[in-house]
């Protein structure tokens, strides 16, 4: 029998490893990408927006990082392995050169904010298939990667949500300060502190996507089935 009450956890292995693998592919690939390449083959990639494609083509549709620039890059014209990431890259990420880490004199596909979330990604999906639990809902879920000791007071106090939401506030608290502070401020992140902020993140992300899809109430005959820490049961269950 396993913590949770339950004698599988084969959803949460199977779910926590496919977001260290999805995750561990892209991080993997960032790096890889520029040295597939020839050398030098990728300029600085100016002119980006994130959440649009501007270098699909070197002209016309799909082409505004290529406006007014000295160098032109079309994603479309790679292998399809290294289009592929520029072109996740591209859409995803704001690609400014001076945020970015150059490889192979080839610009990286996604800024060093990117390399650390989704190294993030990959550890909290793997933290998740080795420890976490479903307890019916996602935060229960969440915290179950925490050990039962340390909860005991939580659950007793039924305080799980501020718990679960202190938790994710301590992930995501760092990149939000130093991509705020770089907003609205002349401060200028570095890349060093901006991937060692955006792991902090991608684990909490991690963690959040692995419970979200292993948290299950149909694997519970009842609420009552759920084992939480200390012996606890949910509140709804008391009172019925």
């Amino acid at each position: 029998m396993n913590k949770n009450g339950l004698h599988s956890r084969d959803r949460e292995r199977k779910v926590g490893n496919w977001v260290f693998y999805v995750s561990s592919f892209f991080f993997i690939s960032f790096f890889l990408a520029p040295m597939v390449v020839g050398n030098g083959e990728i300029p600085e990639l100016n002119n980006g927006r994130a959440n649009a494609f501007d270098f699909a083509t070197e002209d016309g549709l799909w082409s505004n990082g290529n406006t007014n620039s000295n160098s032109t890059f079309a994603w479309t014209e790679l292998d399809p392995y290294t289009g592929f990431i520029y072109a996740f890259g591209d859409l995803n990420c704001h690609n400014k050169p001076e945020r970015s880490i150059m490889i192979n004199e080839n610009q990286m596909p996604v800024c060093t904010r990117d390399v650390g979330i989704f190294f993030g990604l990959a550890v909290g999906g793997f933290w998740f298939s080795r420890k976490g639990y479903n307890r019916w809902t996602v935060k229960d879920t969440c915290l179950s990667l925490l050990p039962d000791k340390w909860m005991i007071g939580t659950y007793k106090s039924n305080r799980r949500t501020v718990m679960w939401l202190l938790c994710g506030v301590a992930l995501c608290l760092p990149l939000i300060i130093d991509g705020f502070t770089q907003l609205l401020t002349s401060y200028e992140s570095n890349n060093i502190t901006r991937p060692i902020t955006g792991v902090g993140f991608g684990i909490g992300l991690g963690v959040l996507i692995s419970a979200s899809y292993s948290a299950r109430s149909k694997f519970f005959k009842s609420a009552a089935q759920v084992a939480l820490p200390g012996g606890m049961k949910f509140r709804l269950v008391e009172e019925e």
